[in-house]
């Protein structure tokens, strides 16, 4: 009986029904930063648009993305790892903002609306991966 319980455990444990993306508030707001960053490097140096735009783009694009997919999954584990890239992504989106604001391209009070969203977005995501390592750790 008691193997039985840890094998029904551990399935519960291993699987995530797929979860509708939609419905978490990091992804909304990845989403609505991500059209901000969009807006913001409209302005930006047509000779950055194959490189600082075209990067910073990408960057902030892949975050929802991932969580997107990452939800789509069929165990806790590889969600685990899609809100990892997903942070990876916000870090070099950090990054890509810093260079922005450092070349002007943004001043420094949209800079800091920028990335105090960043790491809001930054510290839900954190939350929810911790927690979902804690799961896992059970195992």
């Amino acid at each position: 009986m008691k193997v039985l319980i840890s094998i029904m455990l551990l399935c519960n444990l291993l699987s995530l029904t797929m979860r509708d993306f939609r419905e978490l508030d990091f992804w909304e707001r990845s989403y609505k930063f991500a059209l901000k960053i969009y807006e913001v490097t409209k302005i930006f140096s047509k000779e950055e648009i194959f490189g600082l735009t075209s990067q910073l783009r990408r960057s902030v694009y892949s975050i929802p993305t991932n969580i997107a997919e990452g939800c789509g999954k069929e165990s806790k584990k590889e969600l685990f790892r899609y809100l990892q890239i997903s942070l990876a992504s916000l870090s070099e989106t950090e990054n890509h903002l810093m260079f922005s604001r450092d070349l002007h391209y943004i001043n420094e009070k949209e800079y800091d609306i920028l990335n105090d969203e960043l790491q809001q977005i930054k510290k839900m995501i954190s939350s929810y991966t911790a927690k979902i390592k804690q799961d896992l750790l059970k195992i």
